[in-house]
């Protein structure tokens, strides 16, 4: 829901601040012709991400700045596209656009910068504003199908048939890429028998190169080495070595410490760490004195591997690493050549199925879309002719659509069509001439649909133009019924539009000899009744316009 609109040095206005907090229901804007209603209505459009207009920047200011907050419900659709984008979800939105007298502008999403395709996408799930000039919302066809599902209650089979969508293109991909996969191997089939038999034979794993690389590192290194250890072992243990002098120390004292009345126990237990110390490395020099022996038959064994195996992966052009991969893939594409037609047959099987449930499942969704149009078709009609649309038809047309144009939303095209005159062909909405009758017609579809859509805010320009009397305030009681399920804002020529709505907002433009500024003014009971009044009578508000006012009041109250 739309809670703040504010407007900075836009066209008339200077400096607005609009409060729509807890003004669910049914909103009015109105004032006299030329006040600036349209200018409210294109800011609310700038923030939503329509393209800027040149010229928009108040004369002499250095920009315009417009900023819209929403308060959004736990499941709203702009959460998600928030998410993607990387943005905090809060429970309030704010939407924010500057433009610079140069035409450089900028958008915000919560004070980040981002994009105006940002601001559109959110824009389209948070507001819908039908008017003459407008191509989103129900004159956008693509939202027509959705809209239709939604009405008829189709939720559980259009997820059905997405998730049968889904297995078939799945089932129709792995059937495809076995089949390639056999023709190459077909093609290449002696090729492949005489590399399945070398990788074979090499048995090549992934970590070959760097354990052999290794091991002939140390084993070139291994006689240096060997020596060094060798040595290390000979002053241990040979002649007079370390561990012979410390085996003698270690007796001589063992031998005579009960007689040093506990003097030489810490010299013995020292003794007693070092020998032992002293014989785990000996033991531990004697592992690596063996583990180093220089063997040459070894060396070349080694040296034999890696060139194998580098040249092995030189001829099928990978690394020496991935040609255990490269050995099952190749064994695989032997394997479906040899397995022949079977594997084939059982996926192809795989995906026929897979068609015809999605064919099931689609089938019976165009059925209940048919009906559900049937009923849509009926609901708009009985709204019509109270709207001064009488000799209007509207038709939900679903058709059929040729296979290559199947989807995970069905196979059926919806759009919905009118027919403004009797015995003309029902058209595209969006080619009603009339910029009030595309409105009210809108109005009459979107009370149909109300339950239907994302969009928790409306807004309608010219709903009203050219109407009055029983027409006017079929619009405002339908207006009325609509804003029980979402918030609508409307701007009104008509008293009697004015005078359901849960709030009132008053256009004012006032003109000096050297400027014109717009305001709005939040009307209370006495300034609804003044403003429609004056809607009644015109610039001079008579005692009958007022009692005239009242009326109105009293009866929508």
């Amino acid at each position: 829901m739309l809670a703040t609109l504010s407007i900075r040095d836009f066209v008339l206005i200077e400096k607005l601040d609009l409060e729509f907090a807890h003004a669910g229901g049914l909103g009015a804007l109105t004032g006299e012709t030329g006040a600036g209603k349209s200018i409210l209505i294109d800011a609310l459009g700038l923030v939503l991400g329509a393209r800027a207009e040149s010229g928009v920047v108040r004369r002499g200011a250095p920009q315009s700045s417009i900023a819209a907050s929403f308060d959004l419900p736990r499941e709203h659709p702009a959460r998600s596209i928030l998410a993607e984008q990387g943005f905090d979800g809060e429970d309030l939105l704010t939407l924010r656009r500057t433009i610079a007298a140069d035409g450089r502008g900028r958008a915000f999403v919560n004070d980040q910068p981002a994009s105006v395709a940002l601001l559109r996408r959110l824009g389209d799930t948070l507001v819908e504003i039908q008017g003459q000039m407008d191509q989103h919302g129900l004159l956008d066809m693509g939202t027509h199908r959705a809209s239709l599902d939604a009405f008829a209650g189709l939720e559980k089979q259009a997820a059905a048939v997405a998730s049968a969508w889904t297995a078939w293109r799945s089932a129709e991909q792995a059937h495809a890429e076995a089949l390639a996969t056999a023709e190459g191997a077909r093609r290449d089939e002696d090729f492949l028998r005489h590399a399945v038999k070398e990788l074979k034979a090499l048995a090549p794993k992934a970590d070959d190169e760097e354990t052999l690389a290794s091991e002939r590192a140390l084993m070139r290194a291994g006689s240096a080495l060997g020596e060094a250890v060798t040595q290390a072992l000979s002053e241990l243990e040979q002649g007079r070595g370390a561990v012979t002098s410390l085996r003698t120390a270690h007796r001589l004292i063992e031998r005579n410490a009960d007689k040093a009345d506990g003097r030489l126990d810490a010299p013995l237990a020292a003794l007693d760490r070092a020998l032992s110390e002293a014989t785990e490395a000996q033991a531990q020099l004697e592992i690596a004195r063996d583990a180093l022996e220089f063997d040459p038959a070894r060396l070349e064994k080694i040296e034999e591997r890696l060139f194998a195996l580098r040249a092995m992966a030189r001829k099928h052009n990978v690394a020496v690493a991935g040609l255990s991969d490269f050995a099952e893939k190749f064994s695989a594409q032997l394997a479906a050549l040899d397995d022949g037609e079977a594997g084939l047959k059982k996926l192809a099987a795989e995906a026929k199925a897979a068609r015809a449930t999605y064919v099931t499942a689609a089938e019976a969704q165009a059925a209940a879309r048919r009906k559900g149009a049937a009923r849509l078709d009926k609901a708009v009609a009985a709204e019509l002719a109270p709207l001064k649309l009488e000799r209007a038809k509207f038709v939900t047309d679903v058709a059929a659509l040729p296979e290559a144009d199947w989807s995970a939303a069905g196979m059926d095209r919806v759009q919905f069509t009118v027919s403004t005159n009797p015995g003309a062909p029902p058209a595209p909405i969006a080619r009603i001439a009339s910029g009030g009758e595309l409105s009210r017609f809108l109005l009459a579809l979107k009370v149909c649909l109300a339950k239907a859509g994302d969009a928790p805010t409306i807004v309608f320009d010219e709903v009203d133009s050219g109407i009055g009397g029983a027409t006017a305030a079929a619009v405002g009681e339908r207006l009325k019924r609509l804003a029980k399920d979402v918030q609508v804002l409307v701007v009104t020529h008509s008293p009697q539009v004015a005078a359901v709505a849960d709030r009132h907002w008053l256009i004012r433009k006032t003109t000096t000899r050297t400027a014109a500024s717009t305001d709005v003014l939040a009307l209370d009971a006495q300034g609804r009744r003044e403003e429609i009044a004056r809607m009644l009578s015109g610039a001079e508000v008579t005692v009958e316009a007022r009692a005239a006012a009242d009326r109105l009041l009293a009866t929508a109250g």
